[in-house]
């Protein structure tokens, strides 16, 4: 039987995110896969969806929305690939008891502020660019495998290069049972 694979969108979800076709493409012979979309499980709905308006909607209260829904849809210990809001949103949910095998978070939000870490493997990838990465620093004290891939920013997880890094990653890691980045090269 596959293991298990949670994969939460970013803040776009489905609305401009034709690359997530690409993981679901890759991983769907070798995982389980349920998807959520976040901008759904965030229940927000606005007139006019600008990154700023998207953004101050999941600040104001769809977060906490979004974090509520898959607290209520997932009870089965899964694997979570996850990408911006959707790596905070699963980080929160696995702090308040949701069952997570492993989180690989490409470029989660505002992780930098969180002082608690869940009990599971985390592997985070950001790219260079992104303002709001954590440190070295932290992500030691945090015990949490952290990559910083140079000359990409914040949607670094919509390019091709990217897309194979962490498919191979989750591939090998499923078969190693491990689940950890490892410092494989871009693919060119």
């Amino acid at each position: 039987m596959a293991e298990r694979l949670v994969v939460l969108s970013d803040m776009w979800g489905a609305k401009k995110g034709l690359w997530i076709t690409s993981y679901l493409g890759y991983l769907q012979q070798y995982f389980d896969i349920v998807f959520y979309d976040s901008l759904q499980l965030s229940d927000i709905k606005l007139d006019n969806y600008t990154a700023e308006n998207v953004c101050e909607a999941f600040n104001r209260g769809g977060m906490n929305t979004a974090l509520a829904q898959l607290l209520t849809k997932e009870r089965e210990e899964s694997h979570y690939l996850t990408f911006c809001a959707g790596g905070t949103i699963a980080w929160n949910a696995a702090l308040s008891g949701l069952p997570i095998k492993s989180i690989t978070a490409v470029s989660p939000l505002n992780l930098h502020l969180q002082t608690e870490k869940p009990d599971c493997k985390i592997n985070l990838l950001y790219g260079e660019y992104q303002d709001d990465k954590p440190t070295a620093k932290w992500a030691s004290e945090m015990d949490v495998n952290m990559e910083i891939v140079p000359k990409f920013g914040r949607e670094l997880y919509s390019d091709d290069k990217i897309i194979q890094k962490v498919s191979l990653n989750l591939l090998q890691g499923l078969l190693k049972n491990t689940l950890s980045f490892k410092k494989l090269p871009l693919v060119s």
